[in-house]
């Protein structure tokens, strides 16, 4: 995708890196284009039935290069809020909308927006000295990129208020303890981990998923008569898909089934 943003599909798996190492992969416009690009593509490609999103290095992403924004700010930028909505937006909503499942592999800090970023996938699975800060208030901003909708439904208001407001660094033991992230482990083994994750979701019911994803996020803002009506008819359309018919017709037969994600 470019030298910021690396892209690469294996096995119905694609691996997006952020590669800025030098800098703990900071956020640069160039980098927010390409990954949204990356998303793009991985979600009209029928080839990509997982991703992943990890960083180069010895970080996930330590969020915003504020040298960037300086120089941008020095030549009579976008506002704040304008900048937003055409970068990170648009990089959150389409990972929560990609009907597909998404891995965030969080090999060290992830902070700001780099946190926000995590957040913001499917599934995280962390090396063991990978940590969350959201570090917004020590520059004083407010937690942006999907921060205040992710983090008080996974943890809770008062913990997800004293992390936005005291910028304390989680670490990734304390982040499974709150709910954060769904497996820590070594940094040697973090890699097997999720390649084992993603192989086996990429040989999934891709559509299966993709449609209890969006069940899922429409859930968390309304009713449970409105889940349930919701539910009753996504299943009408995962009813009627290829997968389904293939899992009955293992099942019945007694054999492992093979999905083809239609």
């Amino acid at each position: 995708m470019s030298e910021t943003l690396l892209y690469q599909l294996q096995d119905g798996v694609a691996h997006l890196t952020l590669n800025r190492p030098d800098k703990l992969n900071a956020f640069t416009d160039p980098m927010l284009a390409a990954l949204e690009a990356a998303l793009k593509t991985a979600e009209r490609d029928p080839e990509v039935r997982c991703l992943v999103i990890t960083g180069a290095g010895r970080g996930f992403s330590a969020g915003q290069d504020l040298a960037a924004v300086q120089a941008r700010d020095g030549q009579g930028g976008m506002s704040f809020r304008e900048h937003l909505e055409h970068t990170y937006n648009r990089v959150i909503s389409r990972i929560r909308t990609i009907e597909k499942p998404v891995i965030a592999a969080v090999n060290g800090v992830a902070a700001g927006a780099g946190a926000s970023l995590a957040l913001a996938c499917d599934l995280r699975l962390c090396a063991e000295e990978a940590s969350f800060i959201q570090s917004f208030v020590g520059v004083g901003l407010v937690p942006d990129s999907g921060s205040t909708y992710f983090l008080p439904r996974m943890v809770g208001y008062p913990r997800a208020f004293e992390l936005a407001i005291t910028a304390e660094r989680l670490g990734a033991a304390d982040a499974l303890a709150l709910g954060m992230v769904n497996r820590v482990l070594p940094r040697a083994e973090l890699d097997a981990a999720v390649a084992e994750l993603a192989g086996r979701l990429a040989q999934a019911p891709t559509k299966a998923i993709g449609l209890t994803k969006r069940a899922m996020n429409r859930a968390m803002q309304g009713s449970l008569d409105e889940a349930l009506a919701y539910e009753a008819q996504l299943q009408e359309i995962a009813g009627r898909s290829a997968d389904h018919a293939e899992g009955v017709a293992a099942f019945l037969e007694k054999r492992p089934p093979s999905f083809s994600g239609r």
